[in-house]
């Protein structure tokens, strides 16, 4: 389930980068759940094909995000605000509370150059 996801998580945030031959199988085999069998019959394709291009599509979705890190980014930007609502939510004093909303602010005003 987990590598599912992922896939999808991946495809989310650079799906926009594949060709649309990619992006049309990549969308049957992770939010169609369709199998491998039945991609190719439908595309006209071998099974062998289309593991393949799933393959190579997750490679290159993968090597955008080592180069670019936007999931990275997201999860560490979602966690900084996740953070932030509890601190509001919490019982501590100001010179506390100030302190602790302004190193996550700085933590995300570095993420977000």
């Amino acid at each position: 389930m987990e590598k599912i996801v992922e896939q999808g998580i991946l495809y989310d945030f650079y799906g926009a980068l594949l060709t649309g031959h990619q992006q049309r199988i990549y969308e049957q085999a992770v939010y169609e759940n369709l199998s491998l069998n039945e991609i190719a019959e439908q595309e006209g394709i071998s099974r062998q094909a289309v593991h393949d291009l799933l393959q190579r599509s997750t490679r290159q979705m993968q090597r955008y995000e080592d180069k670019l890190g936007m999931i990275g980014r997201f999860r560490r930007l979602r966690e900084d605000a996740e953070t932030l609502r509890r601190l509001a939510e919490s019982d501590q004093d100001a010179p506390e509370l100030r302190a602790g909303a302004g190193a996550l602010a700085e933590r995300i005003l570095r993420d977000l150059e």
